[in-house]
């Protein structure tokens, strides 16, 4: 069987892999974007053009038959925490620009273990990448094999690739979360329901719109979303430069978000090596660049609110990624590298990952083995890559093999 033909299931996989993700994102959308709101006296999950208010009090989920309804009831302590947060920063700065930044901040700061394993998982799998590609070599058309050397040099190596997903597998729900904290928790003109909890009011806050009084207007929503040092943008609406046909308008925000996130990928990418290239790891490659490239068309329809949340939490992810990995392989770009990318070391570096254990032929009946050195150079791992495949020598063949 050929290498191409072993590539495309796994290219199938991929593509399969990425529709359940977009399901699951639609699943998400859905379960945020409808379920919070529930109108008094009504069923949860009822629609607002339903009632005679165009704008009813917002009120926590409560669970329902539907899997959207039971979602958003499981992610609704999330959704509140987050919200009650924003909003008291807001009262305290006075600019819910500087709240949303505030509130990034101190998400990010609380995941900075989480992420800070993944980054290093991420590295550490990238340093024994040749190894894998020799093992690959040599049980060529044998995958039970190879996935059993795999999993041996993993353990090996203490490398766990599973703890690399989990941020990841984080960062979707909670940025739908920060989407319908802005654009539902934001334009609500009575949420102070979101403000009890267990019965118990945790925050009093200060309504724009004059709720609880005669000159209350429940067409107004109860937090000013307006930024005064971003032009008086309004954070809870989609803030379009020009118009472009299909994704609704071009924004200026998504525009930053997209490029930052392109140089957060270039510095987690592995060096191109056209050594230890497939159809795979090219294919992998264009996907991760491709990828940021989408929040531009999210431009036209998302309010700016959500771009704010992503433009800092991307930034707070690349100075976290610098320390750790330094510009990885962000540079040489365009032919061009930087005297300041040259030779850099990072202030944390990660190490070659070292032997957990001895691996299987190191330890023979009534001989010892000297340990290996704990960090080895790239010549040394090349040299170990080399190793693990067996020469074959023409001419040599036993007697199961011999022609007759």
């Amino acid at each position: 069987m050929s290498a191409r033909a072993l590539a495309l299931p796994r290219v199938r996989r991929d593509r399969l892999a990425l529709l359940v993700l977009l399901a699951l994102l639609v699943l998400l959308v859905a379960a945020c974007a409808g379920a919070p709101a529930v109108v008094p006296g009504g069923t949860p999950g009822a629609s607002a053009a339903a009632t005679a208010s165009p704008h009813p009090p917002l009120r926590p989920a409560v669970p329902a038959a539907d899997p959207a309804s039971l979602l958003a009831w499981l992610l609704n302590p999330i959704f509140q925490a987050l919200f009650i947060l924003l909003v008291w920063f807001e009262q305290i700065t006075g600019d819910i620009g500087i709240a949303i930044v505030v509130m990034t901040l101190i998400v990010r700061a609380a995941l900075i273990p989480l992420f800070r394993r993944q980054i290093v998982s991420t590295k550490r799998m990238q340093l024994i990448q040749p190894e894998l590609k020799e093992l690959q070599k040599r049980y060529k058309g044998d995958r039970a094999r190879f996935s059993q050397a795999q999993m041996e040099l993993y353990k090996e190596r203490g490398v766990n690739p599973a703890s690399g997903c989990l941020p990841v597998l984080l960062q979707l729900p909670l940025l739908l979360i920060i989407y319908s904290v802005i654009s539902q928790g934001l334009t609500n003109p009575d949420p102070t329901a979101m403000f009890h909890v267990f019965g118990v009011k945790v925050l009093d806050a200060q309504c724009v719109n004059g709720l609880g009084t005669a000159a209350y207007d429940p067409f107004r929503p109860c937090i000013d979303t307006t930024v005064g040092w971003l032009g008086n943008m309004d954070v809870s609406r989609p803030q379009v430069l020009f118009s472009l046909p299909l994704i609704g308008g071009f924004s200026i925000l998504a525009f930053i978000a997209a490029v930052l996130q392109l140089v957060q990928s270039r510095m987690t990418m592995p060096p191109s090596d056209p050594a230890y290239q497939d159809q795979n790891s090219k294919m992998q490659r264009q996907l991760v660049l491709f990828l940021p490239l989408i929040s531009i068309l999210y431009g036209g329809f998302l309010p700016a609110g959500l771009f704010i949340y992503w433009i800092v939490t991307t930034v707070f992810g690349i100075v976290q990624q610098y320390l750790i990995v330094g510009w990885g392989s962000m540079f040489p770009l365009f032919g061009w590298s930087p005297g300041f990318a040259r030779d850099h070391r990072p202030r944390f570096p990660v190490e070659a990952p070292t032997l957990g254990s001895p691996p299987r032929g190191d330890v023979k009946a009534g001989k010892t083995t000297q340990s290996r050195p704990a960090a080895r150079t790239e010549a040394d791992r090349a040299a170990s890559a080399a190793a693990t495949v067996r020469p074959r020598e023409r001419g040599r063949q036993g007697r199961r093999g011999r022609k007759r």
